[in-house]
């Protein structure tokens, strides 16, 4: 693990917890009733967090947390204002890395996120977590949840093509062919919904880029390298080849996200390229549905196969909290196991700092076989040094579809983003 320097400052805090309750608990109710602490987090983490919630307030009834929930574009645009203003929450989802303006680097540049480098939790994260919690060697959030994007099957859709999760990525093309010889898409592409245009380009570049080149985020940042020169282009090229093929169903652009999710459920589409989370979902709509999560191919390599897996939820600190004593509490409950277990038992994520206690969902086995070997490479754009640099992404994949710009030119927009920095 990691940081000697936090070691000595765990131990100084925990000397002072010695002499002073008000920052290291226990703790109780105020004069007037129950402290109130507030949460504001992703809708789409609902299930889990309730969960958390329950339990916490099991073990500390004084505390009584209220949870805002709120879809991504939402937190991602009021958070950071929120927080500015003296308006924010106690504790609040922060996104990993720098890709957008509620990132941990872009709340912590403001001065917006409380240092919890004295955590507990903080000395055990995997070296893999720490570049995108972390600010010039201090952590500056809690990362809960790890999860994938990779390719979802319905392994009753496969049976019924004969087919199995291809290794290769001749073997993925042969594989679109035989989902369209028996009236059926490999993949469901929502494309529609912004957000999801990422998602193929992503499962793609962790190999195209990646495989050969580990520490091109870090030449990225230097000026040594720039998409348009290299493995992107690959990677846009087979995209564009898997839609030129059939791999996708017709118009993606006019098929939503919960759209694509339908033809996987009703049996119209073998699978989704899409994050983990999206199992969840997919069980609700389709109960009896048995799923697969598996690396999108992208040579004809087995051993050189990445997959983009990476702390997806991550909960900062209010530095201004007027409740320091629980908000840290309940930040110091979601770093331990039994937060980080509870926080993904309900959904196809793993833990953001594995323990040996937990359960792994079989659907995912090969996250967190992935997971533990050391080849997965983190989400994109949460090393990308502004928001620009996704929302190009968005634009330009969509550009793409509809036959208005091209690779090269796309690359080139990536570019110009990435440049600004800010």
């Amino acid at each position: 693990m990691r940081r000697t320097a936090n070691l000595l400052g765990l131990t100084l805090a925990l000397a002072l917890c010695t002499t002073t309750t008000a920052a290291c608990g226990p703790f109780g109710a105020s004069e007037n009733g129950p402290v109130e602490l507030s949460v504001r987090a992703s809708v789409t983490d609902k299930s889990a967090m309730d969960a958390v919630v329950a339990d916490f307030h099991r073990l500390h009834p004084d505390t009584h947390i209220t949870v805002d929930y709120a879809d991504a574009d939402t937190l991602q645009h009021e958070l950071p204002d929120d927080l500015r203003t003296g308006q924010g929450p106690d504790v609040f989802t922060v996104w990993p890395g720098s890709g957008n303006p509620a990132s941990v680097k872009a709340l912590e540049h403001d001065g917006l996120l409380e240092n919890l480098s004295i955590r507990r939790f903080s000395l055990a994260m995997p070296d893999g977590v720490v570049p995108v919690t972390d600010v010039d060697g201090g952590t500056f959030a809690v990362p809960v949840t790890f999860s994938g994007i990779g390719a979802v099957f319905s392994m009753e859709a496969l049976d019924t093509i004969e087919g199995t999760p291809p290794q290769t990525w001749t073997e993925l093309l042969t594989l679109c062919d035989t989902a369209r010889d028996h009236d059926k898409v490999l993949f469901a592409l929502g494309n529609a919904t912004p957000w999801v245009t990422q998602l193929i380009t992503y499962a793609l570049v962790a190999t195209t880029v990646y495989a050969d080149k580990p520490d091109f985020d870090q030449n990225m940042a230097l000026g040594k390298e720039t998409f348009a020169g290299s493995g992107w282009q690959t990677a846009l090229r087979k995209y564009t080849e898997m839609e030129q093929r059939g791999c996708f169903n017709t118009d993606p652009l006019d098929t939503t996200y919960e759209e694509s999710l339908e033809q996987v459920a009703e049996g119209r589409a073998v699978g989704v390229v899409q994050v983990a989370s999206v199992l969840s979902e997919l069980r609700a709509a389709a109960p009896g549905l048995t799923l697969r999560m598996a690396a999108l191919p992208a040579s004809d390599d087995p051993d050189a196969t990445r997959m983009p897996g990476a702390v997806s939820a991550a909960y900062g600190l209010n530095p201004d909290t007027s409740h320091r004593a629980q908000a840290l509490a309940f930040i110091d409950f979601l770093g331990s196991a039994r937060g980080q277990n509870l926080y993904n038992r309900s959904g196809a994520t793993l833990p953001a700092i594995p323990n040996a206690s937990f359960t792994v969902d079989p659907a995912i086995r090969e996250v967190a076989e992935r997971q533990k070997a050391g080849t997965t490479v983190p989400f994109m754009d949460q090393r990308w040094p502004n928001s620009a640099v996704q929302q190009t992404h968005f634009a330009q994949i969509k550009a793409l579809f509809e036959g208005t710009t091209d690779i090269d030119a796309a690359l080139a927009a990536l570019d110009e983003a990435y440049r600004k920095r800010t």
